[in-house]
């Protein structure tokens, strides 16, 4: 469901767009206008948006080119989305989203390196990486990318308080694309946050620019109303993926080395809530410490 890309009001062909045409990111609102041009990409004033480097991505949020709907093609001040009061432009929330992806980087290397050796769901081509971190409302949303899983991460803004937040409880969030089930967790590094798990384990990436494109298509597609399901069914669907993927998964395993089932039994490995969010915070029904998610 998170593969399909969304391709803009030129339906990705830049030959559909007039050389004054000012264009738009659907994610965060960030607008390209060619009489200004891009000063993060060094593009100068008087570039048409088909012109601008191949690699050129959204300044703001890091969304792809296809995400961008145009606005404007006469020259007339355009119709926006009601972006001028929002919340995205309180330099406190910009710095603040600037600042996430280097802690949980930092923390989840650590977690890697100090926790994960031997553990049997890591995949090793992967590493620790936060990707699309942007100002979303009054809090941060973007993507961590590790070996053992890619989740969606919510931080509170500067004027929210959740050090009452209950690690392990969950919560039911809604975006464009539908609802989505939220666990809470809290690091002394990260401070407290919601984690949405979009794949554990990572068996099915072969890359980690594999992995990346596929956390930027996730983060594009959930603004996208297209991908709605009918009812709340994220969580079913993550879940039914998940026990499909362990079990081709254990039947690799069991098909290559039949005699090794002796090795450490599967109950010695940390339980899905540990890897995500710590040992410490892994009490739950998963590890028969409670009834808390």
């Amino acid at each position: 469901m998170l593969t399909k890309r969304f391709e803009g009001s030129f339906l990705g062909d830049a030959a559909r767009l007039a050389p004054n045409a000012v264009l738009e990111c659907k994610i965060c609102w960030h607008v390209y206008d060619p009489a200004v041009g891009c000063d993060y990409w060094q593009v100068p004033a008087g570039t048409p948006f088909a012109a601008l480097p191949e690699e050129w991505r959204c300044p703001k949020c890091d969304g792809a080119r296809d995400q961008f709907m145009v606005i404007d093609t006469d020259g007339e001040a355009p119709v926006r989305a009601p972006s001028s009061a929002s919340p995205a432009d309180d330099p406190r929330l910009t710095a603040l989203a600037a600042a996430m992806p280097a802690r949980f980087e930092a923390a989840f290397r650590e977690i890697h390196v100090g926790q994960m050796r031997g553990v049997p769901l890591l995949n090793e081509t992967l590493e620790v990486k936060a990707i699309g971190f942007r100002p979303h409302g009054e809090r941060v949303l973007g993507m961590l990318v590790t070996p053992w899983f890619m989740n969606l991460v919510l931080v509170p803004g500067p004027d929210e308080d959740w050090s009452a937040l209950v690690p392990g409880a969950k919560e039911i969030i809604a975006f464009p694309s539908g609802e989505y089930e939220f666990v809470g967790a809290n690091r002394p590094e990260t401070g407290p946050y919601k984690a949405c798990s979009l794949f554990s384990p990572m068996f099915d990436f072969t890359s980690m620019l594999q992995a990346s494109e596929t956390a930027r298509a996730a983060l594009a597609a959930l603004f996208d109303p297209a991908h709605r399901e009918e009812g709340d069914r994220s969580d079913d669907i993550r879940r039914a993926r998940l026990a499909a993927v362990e079990a081709e998964h254990a039947s690799a395993q069991d098909e290559e080395a039949p005699p090794r089932q002796e090795r450490a039994p599967a109950a010695a490995a940390p339980t899905r809530r540990a890897l995500i969010f710590g040992a410490g915070l892994a009490a739950g029904p998963e590890n028969g410490q409670g009834s808390g998610a």
